[in-house]
């Protein structure tokens, strides 16, 4: 996938009214998220969103299943449906194809934690979506390994 970047979503900068409480005891609980980000160049000492990637630990190694949304099988747009609705309360609708045609594309040196990367992967369309998180990392839900973070 390396190379296929085509867009991003610019920055949404709304977030869940979750308690401050329930944000607080997952934050305690990041041991083992740091060392599986850390293995991937990604620090959480350094992000701005801490949420963002406590919701993706909880969707990594999920099984892909093409039109799928729940834990037992997700696709890419369903995983970013997903983590959308939940950490930014934003309700998205259809596949990357989609999605892709709703946002406005900013450079890939402009990304920051939580933009939208798009691919085009079959027929030279948009056919992929994933969610960035930092140092080229992003998240997605991928046919070859379900939920992963790829570089």
């Amino acid at each position: 996938m390396k190379g296929i970047f085509t867009g991003i979503l610019v920055t949404i900068t709304i977030y869940c009214s979750h308690s401050q409480s329930g944000k607080d005891s997952l934050l305690k609980n990041s041991v083992g998220i740091d060392s599986i980000f850390h293995t991937c160049n990604i620090y959480m000492d350094s992000s701005q969103n801490q949420y963002l990637y406590h919701k993706v630990y909880e969707w990594l190694g999920t099984k892909y299943k093409y039109g799928g949304t729940t834990k037992e099988g997700i696709d890419c747009s369903g995983f970013t449906h997903k983590i959308y609705e939940d950490v930014y309360c934003i309700l998205l609708s259809g596949g990357a194809a989609n999605i892709y045609c709703q946002v406005v594309p900013v450079e890939k040196k402009s990304l920051i934690e939580g933009d939208m990367v798009f691919f085009k992967i079959k027929k030279g369309q948009i056919s992929h979506i994933g969610i960035y998180l930092q140092n080229n990392k992003f998240a997605h839900a991928s046919v070859r390994g379900g939920v992963m973070v790829s570089d």
